[in-house]
């Protein structure tokens, strides 16, 4: 959530920078600074009604002990005015700062300045490619009837037990799914990053906390009884384990990891685009988080691109990393990069990954500050990157590794599998 404050401030330049999201957010923009100015002054007359409720009663106090019971009567009468009026005023601004709060929480984070204008994916800049694409042999598949051909994934069983979007992972697709989340975490834990398991259902606090709520909660699985919600990735969690907390400046960074399955209502659409495991409602990724010093924020960044390059090197897939435009960029987004992988069965390229600063958009509404070396809180900034999300890498490692005589174990993964060919 964008400080109120700094809209004030810049309130030309905020809205010229969220024209990158090509939105027009001078309507929204001008209301809640309008909605402010109300709240404030509605504060001031409050906080002034306040003050002079107190010098009365001092001032009454006084009379009483003088003997001047009359004039303090009067007194008196003046302070139960000003307690009703008090009361009203309380109320009105209470009910102003929640307006205001809410309008606020419809204003998606400010693209940082190197983000390129553009309105869809096509127009997202390609940064950096790396990584050779296979020449496969005649009669290469892609991975749905690669898992049927060799037993390994169920989408049809998956149906049955629950419904399109959640396959099942049978045998060696078993032992290479839980290789490849063993694989990550080990990567994240040896770059310094701590290993948190972390509950799989949030309360809605942590929904609004981390942004997910209002703006994807039609996307998000919602358990009604207990008013609680299915993470759609660990970033909800691991991020909101620090809400309400003041941290020292010394303990900055904070580096985080966890594996978690991730549950996302998205329906899509019929076609190959989305067949197998190109998108489903239930799939494991493992996740890094990081608080980090304001100044400090976008060196972290770039760390974490290069962390999830190194992943994607040794896995040996040919990636490509884009730099989202304003119109493909998330809600609460400064800066996103977005991984992808060539999956050479599919002749495509397959979205594995987006590492994203938020700066202090989520901080505001979680809360979450440090404490600099004058004793003043700041907020910090927060970001957070798929280290990697599974699904779609399953499916390039099982096709760009497909030979006649089956499938190659990239040599990394040998030792979490214990095979190195799926035949």
């Amino acid at each position: 959530m964008l400080q109120i404050a700094f809209i004030r401030d810049n309130k030309e330049q905020v809205i010229k920078s969220l024209a990158k999201r090509n939105i027009d957010a001078r309507p929204i923009i001008e209301e809640v600074i309008a909605l402010d100015e109300q709240r404030r002054a509605a504060q001031a007359e409050l906080d002034d009604t306040l003050s002079n409720s107190n010098k009365l009663s001092k001032d009454i106090g006084e009379l009483m002990k003088s003997g001047e019971k009359a004039k303090a009567a009067i007194l008196k009468e003046k302070t139960v005015a000003l307690k009703e009026s008090s009361k009203t005023l309380s109320e009105k601004a209470e009910s102003l700062a929640n307006q205001l709060t809410q309008k606020l929480y419809t204003i998606p984070n400010v693209p940082a300045d190197i983000v390129p204008e553009g309105k869809t994916p096509e127009e997202n800049l390609n940064v950096f490619e790396a990584g050779e694409i296979p020449t496969l042999h005649e009669g290469a598949q892609p991975h749905w009837d690669l898992a049927k051909k060799y037993d390994i994934i169920d989408f049809e069983l998956g149906v049955k037990i629950t419904g399109a979007g959640f396959p099942v992972y049978k045998g060696k697709g078993a032992r290479l799914q839980r290789a490849l989340i063993s694989y990550f975490l080990d990567k994240n834990t040896d770059a310094g990053y701590k290993e948190f398991q972390v509950p799989h259902l949030v309360n809605e606090a942590s929904g609004f906390g981390t942004g997910q709520l209002p703006d994807k909660e039609g996307q998000m699985y919602h358990v009604g009884v207990d008013d609680l919600y299915l993470i759609p990735t660990a970033e909800v969690p691991v991020t909101n384990l620090f809400r309400d907390v003041i941290l020292t400046e010394a303990e900055l960074p904070v580096m985080c990891t966890g594996y978690t399955p991730c549950f996302r209502r998205e329906a899509g659409s019929y076609g190959a685009h989305v067949r197998g495991l190109n998108r489903l409602h239930q799939f494991d990724k493992v996740e890094i988080v990081r608080i980090e010093h304001p100044e400090n924020s976008y060196k972290a960044l770039d760390s974490m691109v290069e962390h999830v390059k190194e992943i994607l090197r040794e896995l040996q897939l040919p990636y490509r990393v884009l730099r989202l435009c304003g119109g493909d960029m998330g809600f609460t987004s400064a800066l996103t990069y977005d991984f992808e992988v060539y999956s050479a069965a599919q002749e495509r390229w397959l979205e594995i990954s987006s590492v994203s600063n938020f700066e202090t958009f989520q901080s505001n509404r979680l809360k979450l500050r440090f404490k600099d070396q004058d004793g003043k809180n700041q907020l910090a900034h927060t970001l957070n990157g798929s280290s990697l999300a599974l699904p779609r890498v399953l499916a390039a490692i099982l096709e760009n590794f497909q030979t006649p005589e089956g499938i190659v174990i990239p040599e990394v993964l040998r030792h979490y599998t214990g095979f190195d060919m799926l035949d």
